[in-house]
């Protein structure tokens, strides 16, 4: 292995109505007073916000709340999170939804103690060295922020989507009831399942060196997610394949593999960013466009990892066979694949082209990515 850090100090509270008891994992730390962030008004219809409060309540803590976090979550919500927390003098953030709210709680838990625009550190250069503590119900998985320190957001007037990484956007504690993802729709089963594979497969595609060992943990996240996808999306309330979704998703992206590893990127991300801040599309569903063309130009650069992901996940022998088998399931699972499923025109190509360059000089790769291979790529995507 090569030399490593690794810290993770979120508490999981997994389990069948541990939500009840969100206000007893929320006092020990303090906290007098909470803003709820949640996205739709299901949370309120399902019963699941009258519950936190509840339990809230019981445990001395008040709170005042914002609804209304939107997939591809955008900074002036976040902006707007910041001045109620500042103004009720908000101690903590309590997240009610999947990736997207959690990722506006960090962002808000930052930006409450923070003197400048919060916009400000969302540039993955700055990051945030303190922000109010935080604390989540999952009710959507796909992102893993339960478990990470990252948060990606959408300035909607410059069109940008950035984000940070900073050990302060940790939450404390992540409750994970996999009976109350029990209702998720099919097409959003099929984004999350992309969504983790690509948090994945950015990493084991593009690392220049992966241990043994962790090579192993990826491609059994990666099995879970098949497996467990394709169980879901006959038997939605099976528990079971349910719980084992929702680990693999936090365990893609928690740390854990990336132990070890030397030189990884996260380019198929870097390339939907731009794909979801011009067009709105669900993450996922970008992913699941991006992934087969990306795959198919990037295998001639390190065939021997693509061989072995086409032995191990799929049991097909070369590489191209694997990229093949990996599209065809997510066609399966009735995921798009191609721009125009996404409602992306061609005569839009070029200027996607271009607001993926800006992203990728950010990020010191347009050697490998120069516009004119970006062009190309999202023409094979059409």
């Amino acid at each position: 292995m090569k030399d490593f850090s690794f810290y993770n100090p979120t508490k999981v509270e997994f389990g069948r109505g541990k939500e009840e008891l969100i206000g007893s994992y929320m006092a020990p730390f303090g906290v007098k007073k909470a803003l709820i962030l949640y996205g739709s008004e299901r949370v309120k219809s399902s019963g699941l916000f009258e519950t936190a409060v509840k339990s809230l309540a019981a445990n001395g803590i008040d709170y005042v709340e914002l609804g209304g976090i939107k997939s591809n979550p955008v900074i002036s919500k976040a902006r707007e999170g910041v001045k109620i927390a500042k103004e009720n003098h908000a101690d903590a953030i309590l997240a009610i939804g999947g990736g997207s709210v959690i990722d506006s709680a960090k962002v808000i838990a930052a930006g409450a103690v923070y003197d400048g625009d919060i916009w400000d550190l969302c540039n993955y250069q700055n990051s945030p060295d303190a922000a109010l503590k935080i604390f989540d119900i999952l009710t959507l998985s796909a992102a893993g922020s339960e478990t990470n320190c990252s948060a990606v957001i959408t300035n909607e007037e410059t069109t940008e989507k950035f984000g940070f990484s900073s050990p302060a956007a940790y939450p404390s504690v992540s409750v994970i009831n996999p009976d109350l993802q029990s209702t998720v729709t099919s097409h959003y089963l099929a984004y999350s399942a992309v969504d983790i594979c690509s948090h994945c497969l950015d990493l084991y595609f593009t690392a220049s060196y992966i241990p043994e060992m962790t090579a192993d943990h990826i491609e059994n996240i990666l099995k879970t997610v098949i497996r467990t996808t394709d169980i879901l999306l006959k038997k939605p309330s099976d528990y079971e394949a349910r719980s084992e979704f929702i680990w693999a998703a936090s365990e893609a992206l928690n740390g854990s593999t990336r132990i070890g590893v030397e030189g990884n990127r996260f380019d198929t991300h870097l390339i939907e960013h731009s794909m979801s801040a011009l067009y709105d599309i669900p993450h996922g569903a970008g992913l699941a466009v991006v992934l087969p063309a990306w795959t198919s130009w990037h295998r001639s650069m390190n065939p021997q990892r693509y061989e072995r992901f086409a032995r191990n996940v799929f049991g097909v022998q070369s590489g191209k066979e694997g990229v093949e088998a990996f599209r065809n399931w997510i066609v399966k699972i009735d995921a798009p694949v191609s721009l125009k499923e996404v409602h992306i025109p061609e005569n839009g190509i070029d200027q996607l082209a271009a607001h993926i360059f800006r992203t990728i000089q950010m990020a010191g790769m347009q050697e490998l990515y120069p516009i004119e291979t970006l062009t190309d790529l999202l023409f094979s995507m059409r």
